[in-house]
């Protein structure tokens, strides 16, 4: 990573999970970003992002994405977590994730830039999401979750970083 990134934490699951959290985050930084890369317990996960254990639907996000066969595209303008990515992975295919959140400590709503993509043997998929969390307070925790509750299997690695300054 470049030099303005710090390492906050990095966790890699031991065990399944169906989530997992980052808490205690400083607001020492301008930005934060999160790069992970998933490994499924079943066939059928997306990965989504909650933040400050908010449970209300005050996020939005559109997504477009593409397999190399066809494109789309989807939004939703009340959720209550951003997604990674629109289409499941396989059990076979892990997943590559980043997710960018600008002035996290700011006191304005917050906005995230979300990459993913899944190799799939030479047939991939690519998506990119753009999210709102329409509240202004500073986000001092992140929970990434699987939409489904199906679960992160062993070895999915997430590592928070903290953009010095952007």
């Amino acid at each position: 990573m470049p030099a303005t990134y710090e390492k906050i934490a990095t966790t890699t699951l031991g065990s399944t999970a169906t989530s997992f959290s980052f808490s205690s985050i400083p607001a020492t930084y301008t930005d934060l970003r999160l790069v992970m890369v998933s490994i499924l317990q079943t066939s059928l996960c997306i990965p989504g992002i909650r933040f400050n254990g908010l449970t209300t639907n005050i996020m939005s996000q559109v997504d477009l994405y593409g397999d190399g066969t066809t494109a789309g595209a989807s939004s939703n303008t009340s959720t209550s977590r951003v997604l990674f990515g629109v289409a499941a992975q396989t059990t076979s295919d892990p997943a590559f994730f980043a997710c960018d959140i600008f002035s996290y400590a700011g006191s304005t709503n917050k906005t995230l830039l979300v990459d993913g993509y899944v190799d799939r043997n030479g047939s991939g998929y690519v998506s990119r999401s753009v999210g709102l969390w329409r509240n202004t307070s500073a986000i001092t925790s992140l929970t990434i979750l699987e939409v489904f509750g199906n679960g992160f299997a062993v070895g999915t690695t997430a590592t928070l970083y903290g953009i010095k300054a952007a």
